[in-house]
């Protein structure tokens, strides 16, 4: 180990800085009492970890090691001093050539450590230098006390000086800070051991309380199961009674809307009445005025003949008899004139007698055949509605007979990942509900989840609840498949050709995926024949289906015949369907039956 240099500045005397160079073979640095040589010796025990001020000679704290000033030079801030050793021989356990060991101290501020001019700490500089034998109070370092003290030093003294010497002083500190060690140790196992014991103790206790706990774990996991099960057919139930509400709520909507158009109607008739009456009143009031002008003619004219016939009286009672006979000849012919006249009313009133009759017959015959049409449409539309309502309660129902598919939509409030069936997802055009549902087959009540943890999931609660199978279909795996372009040329130009399944049903964006795995590769054509044909065609590689239902399959093989209505999701909604258009003409053609039977019961009042 060799010092090459050392570089002081701010420290004791050396305010400015200053660097001694050591070369080979023995340096002595000489001068007058008073110029600095021992400060020196103290700059370099204060870099490798000198504490103590007093060693020092510095004062009473550690900043006053500090240049202070003079009269011609001003105080400094801060004192460093740096140490650089060779160390081509590996003195130092380190890998650099050259070491350098630096300690800084500013005014009001600790005292900061570098090695290699990085930060480090005091206890890492005594390590470093502990295996060399340098150090603040080893005796590489020797001054004017040392000697004074060696040669007083008891035995014990000098064989630690000896010790330290030859080198051994590290590796007895090294035994007193080991057995240290040991001795804490020892006392934390015997704390471990005490902790252990009390352990002990409590393990008895603990493990019953761990079986309780377990048992509750299971007992937890049951009951939640259990709760699972009450909630999912809670839900189910209580969805149930809200679909029944919203339906009486559409029913009574659609009432609403039937009861509104008719108070319309009704509105819009008496209106017509009113006209009507308005009309009928000013005819009254004419009709008033000529039956007024009428009785004032008419008791002008019994005055006239009353004057008349005592005109007549007086003749016929003081008159000659010619006169007599003149009287009674002209009463003979007003009575003949009233007669005819009165002849000629009667038949005249018989005529229209005849004719009111003849018209009342037509009018009533008429609003008979009105009233039997009326009659074939009400009990069409009543025909209708029931079988609506059989409808509406088979689609609440789609799965009665799917037990797995069943529990598993009722539950679906508790399940994660359940988006619903194929049936409930993939919505037909209208008219093409047997043909999706035909195309679909058993994948109609495929239930269709996130991934496949859900599926797991979902079989897992069918499995703890016994309840049926289900088929899943889970998004995450699901690929569409299409057909070739030489397939699509060939189906596009077959006859009666319809259109590929998947272009005939909407869905949402997030279900085309679906929709094109399950229909992407199904043609649809609009007979059997035409279906035999095109399969012919496509060499039996593409499943072919009718509007009808009817099926040929990849291969060649056939399914069709007469299937039961409403056998499925999909021909329910469009059976529903047909149904509410046929319920609109149904109620439309019955208000115009209405409406036509009103003015006909009117005209038969008035006949």
């Amino acid at each position: 180990m060799f010092l090459k240099r050392i570089e002081l500045q701010g420290f004791k005397s050396f305010a400015d800085k200053t660097v001694l160079q050591f070369d080979q073979g023995v340096t002595g640095i000489v001068g007058p009492n008073g110029c600095g040589k021992s400060n020196i010796n103290d700059a370099i025990r204060w870099v490798l970890g000198e504490q103590s001020t007093k060693s020092l000679r510095s004062g009473s704290a550690m900043s006053d090691i500090i240049f202070s000033g003079s009269e011609v030079r001003k105080p400094v801030n801060l004192a460093s001093v740096s140490l650089v050793f060779d160390n081509t021989n590996r003195v130092f356990t380190t890998d650099f050539d050259e070491v350098e060991i630096t300690r800084v101290i500013r005014r009001n501020k600790d005292a900061q450590y570098l090695i290699n001019r990085t930060p480090c700490r005091l206890k890492d500089v005594t390590d470093l230098v502990m295996d060399t034998g340098l150090g603040r109070d080893s005796l590489s370092i020797i001054t004017q006390g040392n000697i004074s003290s060696f040669a007083d030093a008891r035995p014990e003294e000098r064989r630690s000086l000896f010790e330290e010497a030859a080198g051994v002083a590290k590796y007895k500190k090294r035994k007193k800070t080991s057995l240290a060690k040991l001795e804490q140790t020892q006392a934390n196992l015997d704390r471990l051991q005490d902790i252990l014991d009390e352990l002990e103790r409590q393990l008895g206790p603990l493990e019953k309380q761990a079986e309780k706990a377990r048992r509750y774990i299971t007992l937890r996991d049951e009951l939640a199961a259990i709760e699972i099960t009450v909630l999912a057919d809670e839900i189910g139930t209580l969805k149930d009674q809200v679909d029944a509400l919203e339906r009486d709520i559409e029913q009574s909507r659609q009432e609403e809307n039937r009861l509104g158009s008719e108070i319309t109607l009704q509105e819009s008739r008496i209106e017509s009445l009113r006209q009507e009456t308005a009309a009928l009143d000013v005819r009254i009031l004419e009709v008033q005025k000529q039956y007024a002008a009428s009785l004032q003619e008419r008791v002008g004219l019994e005055k006239r003949k009353a004057q008349l016939d005592e005109q007549r009286r007086r003749l016929m009672e003081s008159g000659s008899d010619e006169d007599r006979r003149q009287q009674l000849q002209a009463l003979v012919q007003d009575a003949r004139m009233e007669y005819e006249d009165r002849l000629d009313r009667l038949n005249g009133l018989e005529k229209q007698r005849h004719q009111k009759e003849a018209d009342l017959l037509a009018v009533q015959k008429e609003q008979e055949r009105w009233m039997q049409k009326t009659a074939g449409i009400r009990n069409r539309l009543q025909d209708l509605q029931r079988r609506q309502d059989t409808i509406q309660a088979m689609i609440r129902q789609p799965y009665a007979h799917q037990q797995g598919v069943n529990a598993v939509m009722k539950a679906r409030q508790s399940l994660q990942g359940i988006e619903g069936t194929a049936a409930g997802l993939l919505h037909p055009c209208q008219g093409m509900g047997a043909a999706v549902n035909a195309a679909l087959g058993g994948a109609v009540f495929n239930i269709i989840t996130d991934d496949e943890a859900s599926a797991r999931q979902a079989i897992r609660f069918l499995k703890q609840n016994r309840s049926g199978r289900a088929t899943f279909l889970p998004m995450s795996v699901c690929r569409p498949r299409y057909p070739g372009k030489d397939q699509e040329t060939i189906a596009a130009s077959a006859p009666g050709a319809v259109g590929w399944a998947s272009d005939l049903v909407t869905c949402d964006a997030r279900y085309e995926s679906v929709r094109d795995r399950l229909l992407g590769n199904i043609f649809v054509c609009d007979t059997l024949e035409h279906a035999n044909e095109t399969a012919r065609r496509l060499k039996y590689k593409i499943k072919i289906v009718t509007r009808d239902g009817d099926i040929v399959h990849t291969g060649g093989s056939m399914t069709g015949g007469s299937q039961k209505q409403g056998s499925s999701l999909l021909t329910l909604q469009d059976e529903s369907r047909n149904l509410e258009q046929k319920i609109q003409e149904a109620e439309s053609q019955a208000d115009s039956c209405a409406g036509n039977l009103e003015p006909l019961r009117r005209q038969e009042q008035t006949l």
